[in-house]
Protein backbone atom coordinates (compact mmCIF):
# COMPACT_ATOMS: atom_id res chain seq x y z
CA UNK A 1 0.00 0.00 0.00
CA UNK A 2 2.85 2.40 0.86
CA UNK A 3 4.53 1.81 -2.51
CA UNK A 4 1.23 2.42 -4.33
CA UNK A 5 0.64 5.71 -2.47
CA UNK A 6 4.24 6.77 -3.15
CA UNK A 7 3.84 5.89 -6.85
CA UNK A 8 0.65 7.92 -7.24
CA UNK A 9 2.18 10.80 -5.31
CA UNK A 10 5.26 10.66 -7.57
CA UNK A 11 3.13 10.72 -10.73
CA UNK A 12 0.81 13.39 -9.34
CA UNK A 13 3.74 15.77 -8.80
CA UNK A 14 3.88 16.19 -12.56
CA UNK A 15 0.14 16.77 -13.09
CA UNK A 16 -2.43 15.37 -10.65
CA UNK A 17 -5.17 15.40 -13.29
CA UNK A 18 -3.59 12.51 -15.16
CA UNK A 19 -3.82 10.27 -12.12
CA UNK A 20 -7.35 9.58 -13.34
CA UNK A 21 -5.93 8.20 -16.60
CA UNK A 22 -3.55 5.76 -14.99
CA UNK A 23 -6.26 4.69 -12.54
CA UNK A 24 -8.71 4.15 -15.42
CA UNK A 25 -6.17 2.08 -17.35
CA UNK A 26 -5.50 0.06 -14.20
CA UNK A 27 -9.19 -0.54 -13.46
CA UNK A 28 -10.06 -1.51 -17.05
CA UNK A 29 -7.31 -4.11 -17.38
CA UNK A 30 -7.91 -5.48 -13.88
CA UNK A 31 -11.58 -6.15 -14.75
CA UNK A 32 -10.76 -7.28 -18.30
CA UNK A 33 -8.23 -9.79 -16.98
CA UNK A 34 -10.86 -11.38 -14.73
CA UNK A 35 -13.44 -11.35 -17.54
CA UNK A 36 -11.05 -13.03 -19.99
CA UNK A 37 -10.33 -15.79 -17.48
CA UNK A 38 -14.04 -16.26 -16.71
CA UNK A 39 -14.73 -16.76 -20.43
CA UNK A 40 -11.85 -19.15 -21.07
CA UNK A 41 -14.16 -21.68 -22.71
CA UNK A 42 -15.89 -19.11 -24.90
CA UNK A 43 -13.30 -17.93 -27.42
CA UNK A 44 -15.59 -15.29 -28.93
CA UNK A 45 -16.28 -13.57 -25.60
CA UNK A 46 -12.70 -14.03 -24.50
CA UNK A 47 -11.47 -12.22 -27.62
CA UNK A 48 -14.12 -9.51 -27.22
CA UNK A 49 -12.88 -8.73 -23.71
CA UNK A 50 -9.30 -8.59 -24.98
CA UNK A 51 -10.38 -6.02 -27.55
CA UNK A 52 -11.83 -3.91 -24.73
CA UNK A 53 -8.32 -3.62 -23.26
CA UNK A 54 -6.63 -3.00 -26.61
CA UNK A 55 -9.15 -0.39 -27.79
CA UNK A 56 -9.20 1.42 -24.45
CA UNK A 57 -5.41 1.63 -24.06
CA UNK A 58 -4.65 2.34 -27.71
CA UNK A 59 -7.50 4.85 -27.64
CA UNK A 60 -5.92 6.68 -24.69
CA UNK A 61 -2.55 6.63 -26.40
CA UNK A 62 -4.04 7.64 -29.74
CA UNK A 63 -5.96 10.62 -28.39
CA UNK A 64 -3.28 12.13 -26.18
CA UNK A 65 -0.25 11.30 -28.32
CA UNK A 66 -1.39 10.99 -31.94
CA UNK A 67 -4.61 12.97 -32.42
CA UNK A 68 -2.90 16.16 -33.62
CA UNK A 69 -0.49 14.16 -35.78
CA UNK A 70 -3.34 12.50 -37.69
CA UNK A 71 -5.30 15.76 -37.91
CA UNK A 72 -2.33 17.68 -39.33
CA UNK A 73 -1.39 14.82 -41.69
CA UNK A 74 -4.98 14.69 -42.97
CA UNK A 75 -4.92 18.42 -43.67
CA UNK A 76 -1.50 18.22 -45.36
CA UNK A 77 -2.74 15.41 -47.61
CA UNK A 78 -5.67 17.51 -48.87
CA UNK A 79 -3.39 20.49 -49.41
CA UNK A 80 -1.23 18.36 -51.71
CA UNK A 81 -4.28 18.08 -53.99
CA UNK A 82 -4.89 21.82 -53.95
CA UNK A 83 -7.53 22.00 -51.22
CA UNK A 84 -6.82 24.77 -48.73
CA UNK A 85 -8.13 23.56 -45.37
CA UNK A 86 -7.62 25.64 -42.27
CA UNK A 87 -6.24 23.68 -39.32
CA UNK A 88 -9.07 24.07 -36.81
CA UNK A 89 -9.19 20.42 -35.74
CA UNK A 90 -6.04 20.30 -33.66
CA UNK A 91 -6.32 20.43 -29.88
CA UNK A 92 -4.06 21.86 -27.22
CA UNK A 93 -3.38 18.50 -25.53
CA UNK A 94 -0.73 17.86 -22.89
CA UNK A 95 0.98 14.50 -23.38
CA UNK A 96 0.77 12.56 -20.07
CA UNK A 97 4.28 11.54 -19.07
CA UNK A 98 4.92 7.80 -19.35
CA UNK A 99 1.63 7.01 -21.11
CA UNK A 100 3.39 4.96 -23.80
CA UNK A 101 4.99 2.83 -21.11
CA UNK A 102 2.17 2.11 -18.71
CA UNK A 103 -0.46 1.48 -21.42
CA UNK A 104 1.81 -1.17 -22.95
CA UNK A 105 2.42 -2.65 -19.51
CA UNK A 106 -1.28 -2.98 -18.70
CA UNK A 107 -2.07 -4.34 -22.17
CA UNK A 108 0.61 -7.02 -21.77
CA UNK A 109 -1.21 -8.20 -18.62
CA UNK A 110 -4.48 -8.75 -20.50
CA UNK A 111 -2.65 -10.34 -23.43
CA UNK A 112 -0.80 -12.78 -21.17
CA UNK A 113 -4.09 -13.85 -19.58
CA UNK A 114 -5.63 -14.26 -23.04
CA UNK A 115 -2.75 -16.51 -24.14
CA UNK A 116 -3.00 -18.48 -20.86
CA UNK A 117 0.46 -17.44 -19.71
CA UNK A 118 -0.93 -15.88 -16.52
CA UNK A 119 -3.87 -16.13 -14.16
CA UNK A 120 -5.63 -12.84 -13.32
CA UNK A 121 -4.81 -11.11 -10.06
CA UNK A 122 -7.60 -10.85 -7.50
CA UNK A 123 -5.59 -8.34 -5.46
CA UNK A 124 -6.42 -4.91 -6.89
CA UNK A 125 -3.85 -3.05 -4.75
CA UNK A 126 -1.02 -5.29 -5.94
CA UNK A 127 -2.13 -4.91 -9.54
CA UNK A 128 -2.40 -1.13 -9.21
CA UNK A 129 1.13 -1.09 -7.77
CA UNK A 130 2.34 -3.19 -10.72
CA UNK A 131 0.96 -0.59 -13.16
CA UNK A 132 2.12 2.51 -11.25
CA UNK A 133 5.38 1.26 -9.71
CA UNK A 134 7.20 4.60 -9.62
CA UNK A 135 10.83 3.62 -10.41
CA UNK A 136 9.87 2.43 -13.90
CA UNK A 137 6.55 4.19 -14.41
CA UNK A 138 7.55 7.06 -16.68
CA UNK A 139 10.31 5.55 -18.86
CA UNK A 140 10.45 1.82 -18.28
CA UNK A 141 11.67 -0.84 -18.38
CA UNK A 142 8.27 -2.06 -19.61
CA UNK A 143 7.70 -5.03 -17.33
CA UNK A 144 5.41 -8.02 -17.89
CA UNK A 145 3.10 -9.12 -15.12
CA UNK A 146 4.63 -12.60 -15.25
CA UNK A 147 7.88 -11.05 -13.99
CA UNK A 148 6.86 -8.12 -11.79
CA UNK A 149 3.37 -8.72 -10.37
CA UNK A 150 4.42 -11.81 -8.43
CA UNK A 151 7.28 -9.92 -6.81
CA UNK A 152 4.90 -7.15 -5.71
CA UNK A 153 2.32 -9.61 -4.35
CA UNK A 154 4.78 -11.74 -2.41
CA UNK A 155 6.51 -10.92 0.87
CA UNK A 156 9.99 -9.51 0.36
CA UNK A 157 12.94 -10.00 2.69
CA UNK A 158 15.54 -7.31 3.39
CA UNK A 159 18.79 -8.10 1.61
CA UNK A 160 21.90 -6.09 2.32
CA UNK A 161 23.59 -7.24 -0.89
CA UNK A 162 20.55 -6.21 -2.95
CA UNK A 163 20.56 -2.76 -1.33
CA UNK A 164 24.28 -2.30 -2.06
CA UNK A 165 23.84 -3.46 -5.66
CA UNK A 166 20.93 -1.03 -6.05
CA UNK A 167 22.91 1.94 -4.72
CA UNK A 168 25.78 1.13 -7.08
CA UNK A 169 23.43 1.09 -10.08
CA UNK A 170 21.81 4.36 -8.99
CA UNK A 171 25.26 5.98 -8.72
CA UNK A 172 26.30 4.69 -12.15
CA UNK A 173 23.00 5.80 -13.67
CA UNK A 174 23.43 9.30 -12.26
CA UNK A 175 26.93 9.41 -13.73
CA UNK A 176 25.68 8.41 -17.20
CA UNK A 177 22.86 10.95 -17.04
CA UNK A 178 24.61 13.95 -15.46
CA UNK A 179 28.21 13.55 -16.58
CA UNK A 180 27.76 12.02 -20.04
CA UNK A 181 24.28 12.90 -21.35
CA UNK A 182 23.81 16.33 -19.77
CA UNK A 183 27.39 17.39 -20.53
CA UNK A 184 26.92 16.63 -24.23
CA UNK A 185 23.43 18.14 -24.50
CA UNK A 186 24.44 21.82 -25.07
CA UNK A 187 26.68 20.85 -27.99
CA UNK A 188 24.08 18.55 -29.55
CA UNK A 189 21.34 21.18 -29.19
CA UNK A 190 23.55 23.86 -30.72
CA UNK A 191 24.60 21.77 -33.71
CA UNK A 192 21.13 20.44 -34.53
CA UNK A 193 19.54 23.88 -34.11
CA UNK A 194 22.10 25.65 -36.31
CA UNK A 195 23.02 22.80 -38.66
CA UNK A 196 22.74 25.03 -41.74
CA UNK A 197 25.73 27.10 -40.57
CA UNK A 198 28.11 24.24 -39.82
CA UNK A 199 30.36 22.13 -42.10
CA UNK A 200 30.15 18.36 -42.45
CA UNK A 201 32.78 17.70 -39.78
CA UNK A 202 30.70 19.48 -37.14
CA UNK A 203 27.46 17.81 -38.23
CA UNK A 204 29.05 14.36 -38.00
CA UNK A 205 30.36 15.32 -34.57
CA UNK A 206 26.89 16.50 -33.51
CA UNK A 207 25.06 13.28 -34.36
CA UNK A 208 27.89 11.18 -32.91
CA UNK A 209 27.67 13.07 -29.62
CA UNK A 210 23.89 12.62 -29.70
CA UNK A 211 24.39 8.85 -29.89
CA UNK A 212 26.30 8.99 -26.63
CA UNK A 213 23.88 11.51 -25.14
CA UNK A 214 20.72 9.47 -25.76
CA UNK A 215 22.45 6.29 -24.59
CA UNK A 216 23.71 7.92 -21.39
CA UNK A 217 20.33 9.55 -20.79
CA UNK A 218 18.08 6.53 -21.34
CA UNK A 219 20.31 3.76 -20.02
CA UNK A 220 21.16 6.02 -17.08
CA UNK A 221 17.47 6.29 -16.22
CA UNK A 222 17.08 2.51 -16.56
CA UNK A 223 19.99 1.93 -14.17
CA UNK A 224 18.44 4.33 -11.66
CA UNK A 225 15.06 2.58 -12.00
CA UNK A 226 16.57 -0.89 -11.60
CA UNK A 227 18.70 0.27 -8.66
CA UNK A 228 15.77 1.97 -6.91
CA UNK A 229 13.63 -1.14 -7.35
CA UNK A 230 16.34 -3.19 -5.66
CA UNK A 231 15.92 -0.99 -2.58
CA UNK A 232 12.34 -2.34 -2.40
CA UNK A 233 13.48 -5.92 -2.93
CA UNK A 234 12.23 -5.99 -6.54
CA UNK A 235 14.25 -7.03 -9.58
CA UNK A 236 13.50 -5.39 -12.93
CA UNK A 237 14.75 -6.67 -16.27
CA UNK A 238 17.88 -5.21 -17.84
CA UNK A 239 16.96 -2.66 -20.48
CA UNK A 240 20.42 -2.09 -21.97
CA UNK A 241 23.36 -4.42 -22.49
CA UNK A 242 26.03 -2.17 -24.00
CA UNK A 243 24.45 -1.64 -27.44
CA UNK A 244 27.44 0.43 -28.59
CA UNK A 245 29.44 -2.80 -28.71
CA UNK A 246 27.10 -4.51 -31.18
CA UNK A 247 28.54 -6.28 -34.22
CA UNK A 248 25.48 -5.89 -36.44
CA UNK A 249 22.11 -4.15 -36.31
CA UNK A 250 20.32 -7.29 -35.09
CA UNK A 251 22.62 -7.55 -32.08
CA UNK A 252 22.08 -3.84 -31.45
CA UNK A 253 18.34 -4.43 -31.06
CA UNK A 254 19.05 -7.31 -28.70
CA UNK A 255 20.93 -4.85 -26.50
CA UNK A 256 19.02 -1.54 -26.89
CA UNK A 257 15.69 -0.85 -25.12
CA UNK A 258 15.30 -4.56 -24.52
CA UNK A 259 11.94 -4.31 -22.76
CA UNK A 260 10.31 -2.61 -25.76
CA UNK A 261 11.92 -5.00 -28.27
CA UNK A 262 10.73 -7.93 -26.16
CA UNK A 263 7.20 -6.48 -25.98
CA UNK A 264 6.97 -6.14 -29.75
CA UNK A 265 8.40 -9.63 -30.30
CA UNK A 266 5.95 -11.32 -27.92
CA UNK A 267 2.79 -9.40 -28.75
CA UNK A 268 3.13 -8.42 -32.43
CA UNK A 269 5.96 -10.22 -34.23
CA UNK A 270 5.26 -13.77 -32.99
CA UNK A 271 1.42 -13.51 -33.38
CA UNK A 272 2.02 -12.37 -36.97
CA UNK A 273 4.00 -15.54 -37.58
CA UNK A 274 7.46 -14.29 -36.65
CA UNK A 275 10.16 -16.06 -38.64
CA UNK A 276 8.20 -19.34 -38.83
CA UNK A 277 6.49 -18.19 -42.03
CA UNK A 278 7.95 -17.61 -45.49
CA UNK A 279 10.90 -15.26 -45.95
CA UNK A 280 8.66 -12.69 -47.61
CA UNK A 281 6.17 -12.69 -44.74
CA UNK A 282 9.01 -12.61 -42.20
CA UNK A 283 10.38 -9.50 -43.89
CA UNK A 284 6.88 -8.01 -43.78
CA UNK A 285 6.69 -8.76 -40.06
CA UNK A 286 10.08 -7.15 -39.44
CA UNK A 287 9.04 -4.01 -41.31
CA UNK A 288 5.78 -3.80 -39.34
CA UNK A 289 7.67 -4.09 -36.04
CA UNK A 290 10.13 -1.32 -36.86
CA UNK A 291 7.47 1.01 -38.25
CA UNK A 292 5.32 0.50 -35.15
CA UNK A 293 8.42 1.01 -32.99
CA UNK A 294 9.13 4.29 -34.73
CA UNK A 295 5.54 5.43 -34.32
CA UNK A 296 5.57 4.41 -30.64
CA UNK A 297 8.43 6.85 -30.06
CA UNK A 298 6.56 9.89 -31.21
CA UNK A 299 3.87 11.49 -33.34
CA UNK A 300 6.25 12.72 -36.00
CA UNK A 301 7.23 11.47 -39.45
CA UNK A 302 10.86 11.64 -38.33
CA UNK A 303 10.32 8.67 -36.00
CA UNK A 304 8.54 6.69 -38.72
CA UNK A 305 11.51 7.29 -41.07
CA UNK A 306 13.84 6.30 -38.22
CA UNK A 307 11.95 3.02 -37.82
CA UNK A 308 11.89 2.43 -41.58
CA UNK A 309 15.64 3.01 -41.77
CA UNK A 310 16.26 0.39 -39.09
CA UNK A 311 13.99 -2.04 -40.94
CA UNK A 312 16.07 -1.56 -44.08
CA UNK A 313 19.25 -2.09 -42.07
CA UNK A 314 17.88 -5.18 -40.27
CA UNK A 315 16.39 -7.05 -43.23
CA UNK A 316 19.73 -7.84 -44.98
CA UNK A 317 21.11 -9.21 -41.69
CA UNK A 318 18.00 -11.39 -41.38
CA UNK A 319 18.14 -12.63 -44.99
CA UNK A 320 21.80 -13.60 -44.52
CA UNK A 321 20.83 -15.60 -41.43
CA UNK A 322 23.01 -13.50 -39.14
CA UNK A 323 20.30 -12.01 -36.93
CA UNK A 324 20.88 -14.38 -33.99
CA UNK A 325 24.56 -15.37 -34.26
CA UNK A 326 25.64 -12.94 -31.51
CA UNK A 327 22.68 -13.52 -29.21
CA UNK A 328 24.65 -15.29 -26.47
CA UNK A 329 28.07 -13.70 -26.81
CA UNK A 330 29.87 -10.40 -26.37
CA UNK A 331 32.55 -8.75 -28.44
CA UNK A 332 36.06 -9.97 -27.58
CA UNK A 333 34.50 -12.95 -25.83
CA UNK A 334 37.75 -14.67 -24.91
CA UNK A 335 40.26 -11.84 -25.22
CA UNK A 336 40.98 -8.44 -23.78
CA UNK A 337 40.90 -6.61 -27.14
CA UNK A 338 38.50 -7.12 -30.05
CA UNK A 339 39.90 -8.47 -33.30
CA UNK A 340 40.32 -6.23 -36.36
CA UNK A 341 37.21 -7.82 -37.86
CA UNK A 342 35.21 -7.08 -34.70
CA UNK A 343 36.48 -3.49 -34.62
CA UNK A 344 35.25 -3.07 -38.19
CA UNK A 345 31.88 -4.57 -37.27
CA UNK A 346 31.52 -2.28 -34.24
CA UNK A 347 32.38 0.83 -36.23
CA UNK A 348 30.04 -0.06 -39.10
CA UNK A 349 27.13 -0.83 -36.77
CA UNK A 350 27.73 2.31 -34.74
CA UNK A 351 27.86 4.38 -37.96
CA UNK A 352 24.55 2.92 -39.22
CA UNK A 353 22.78 3.47 -35.89
CA UNK A 354 24.25 6.96 -35.50
CA UNK A 355 23.18 7.99 -39.00
CA UNK A 356 19.61 6.91 -38.19
CA UNK A 357 19.62 9.24 -35.21
CA UNK A 358 19.61 12.25 -37.51
CA UNK A 359 15.93 11.42 -38.04
CA UNK A 360 15.42 10.63 -34.34
CA UNK A 361 16.81 13.99 -33.18
CA UNK A 362 15.52 16.32 -35.90
CA UNK A 363 12.34 18.30 -35.33
CA UNK A 364 11.00 17.60 -38.83
CA UNK A 365 11.79 15.67 -42.00
CA UNK A 366 12.81 18.95 -43.59
CA UNK A 367 15.44 19.41 -40.89
CA UNK A 368 16.56 15.77 -41.12
CA UNK A 369 17.09 15.82 -44.87
CA UNK A 370 18.57 19.32 -44.62
CA UNK A 371 21.08 18.00 -42.08
CA UNK A 372 21.99 15.06 -44.34
CA UNK A 373 22.18 17.30 -47.41
CA UNK A 374 24.47 19.71 -45.58
CA UNK A 375 26.86 16.86 -44.76
CA UNK A 376 27.00 15.91 -48.44
CA UNK A 377 27.29 19.43 -49.82
CA UNK A 378 29.87 20.92 -47.47
CA UNK A 379 32.57 18.30 -47.00
CA UNK A 380 34.89 20.66 -45.16
CA UNK A 381 36.47 20.66 -41.74
CA UNK A 382 36.43 23.36 -39.10
CA UNK A 383 37.15 22.98 -35.38
CA UNK A 384 33.96 23.15 -33.34
CA UNK A 385 33.75 25.69 -30.54
CA UNK A 386 31.74 24.73 -27.46
CA UNK A 387 28.70 27.06 -27.10
CA UNK A 388 29.77 27.83 -23.50
CA UNK A 389 33.43 28.22 -24.34
CA UNK A 390 34.69 24.98 -22.77
CA UNK A 391 37.58 22.98 -24.21
CA UNK A 392 36.35 20.31 -26.62
CA UNK A 393 39.35 18.11 -25.91
CA UNK A 394 38.08 17.50 -22.38
CA UNK A 395 34.79 16.15 -23.73
CA UNK A 396 36.50 13.89 -26.25
CA UNK A 397 38.63 12.42 -23.45
CA UNK A 398 35.53 12.02 -21.26
CA UNK A 399 33.63 10.08 -23.95
CA UNK A 400 36.69 7.94 -24.75
CA UNK A 401 37.22 7.02 -21.07
CA UNK A 402 33.51 6.23 -20.73
CA UNK A 403 33.64 3.89 -23.74
CA UNK A 404 36.76 2.13 -22.44
CA UNK A 405 35.25 1.72 -18.97
CA UNK A 406 32.04 0.25 -20.36
CA UNK A 407 34.05 -2.05 -22.61
CA UNK A 408 35.75 -3.38 -19.50
CA UNK A 409 32.36 -4.19 -17.89
CA UNK A 410 30.71 -5.40 -21.14
CA UNK A 411 29.93 -8.89 -19.74
CA UNK A 412 27.81 -7.70 -16.80
CA UNK A 413 25.60 -4.61 -17.06
CA UNK A 414 24.55 -5.00 -13.41
CA UNK A 415 28.05 -4.58 -11.92
CA UNK A 416 29.48 -1.15 -12.79
CA UNK A 417 32.03 -1.22 -9.95
CA UNK A 418 33.25 -4.80 -10.17
CA UNK A 419 36.80 -4.58 -8.81
CA UNK A 420 38.43 -7.19 -6.58
CA UNK A 421 40.61 -4.62 -4.83
CA UNK A 422 38.58 -2.57 -2.33
CA UNK A 423 40.90 0.44 -2.71
CA UNK A 424 40.32 0.49 -6.46
CA UNK A 425 36.57 0.26 -5.81
CA UNK A 426 36.74 3.16 -3.37
CA UNK A 427 38.72 5.21 -5.90
CA UNK A 428 36.08 4.48 -8.56
CA UNK A 429 33.25 5.57 -6.23
CA UNK A 430 35.16 8.74 -5.36
CA UNK A 431 35.87 9.68 -8.98
CA UNK A 432 32.27 9.09 -10.07
CA UNK A 433 30.80 11.12 -7.18
CA UNK A 434 33.32 13.90 -7.79
CA UNK A 435 32.45 13.98 -11.49
CA UNK A 436 28.71 14.18 -10.71
CA UNK A 437 29.27 17.10 -8.35
CA UNK A 438 31.61 18.78 -10.83
CA UNK A 439 29.17 18.57 -13.74
CA UNK A 440 26.04 19.40 -11.76
CA UNK A 441 24.41 22.65 -12.90
CA UNK A 442 21.15 23.62 -11.16
CA UNK A 443 20.27 26.01 -13.98
CA UNK A 444 20.29 23.30 -16.64
CA UNK A 445 17.16 21.46 -17.79
CA UNK A 446 17.83 17.84 -16.85
CA UNK A 447 14.65 16.23 -18.20
CA UNK A 448 15.14 12.71 -19.46
CA UNK A 449 14.81 12.42 -23.25
CA UNK A 450 12.42 9.45 -23.08
CA UNK A 451 10.01 11.29 -20.77
CA UNK A 452 8.53 12.81 -23.94
CA UNK A 453 7.52 9.36 -25.18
Amino acid sequence: MLVLVASYFFYGLWDWRFLFLIFASTLVDYLVGIAIDNNNENLKRKKAWLWVSVIFNIGLLGFFKYYNFFADSFIDMFQLFGYNITSTWTLNIILPVGISFYTFQTMSYSLDIYYNRLKPSKDFLSFATFVAFFPQLVAGPIERATDLLGQISSKRVFSQNQIIEGLKLILWGLFKKMVIADALAPMVDDIFTNYSTYPASTLILGVTLFSFQVYGDFSGYSDIAIGTSKLFGIELMSNFKFPNFSRNVAEYWQRWHISLSTWFRHYIYIPLGGSRVSKLKSVRNICIIFLVSGFWHGANWTFIFWGAFHALAFVPVFLLGRNAIYKDSVVAENSFFPSFVEIGQLLLTFAIVTFSRIFFRSESLTDAFGYISRIGSDMSYAPYQHPLGYRMTDYFILVLLFVLYEFRMRRDERSPFKFKNKYVRFAAYTLVIFAILLFYDSGFDRSFIYFQF
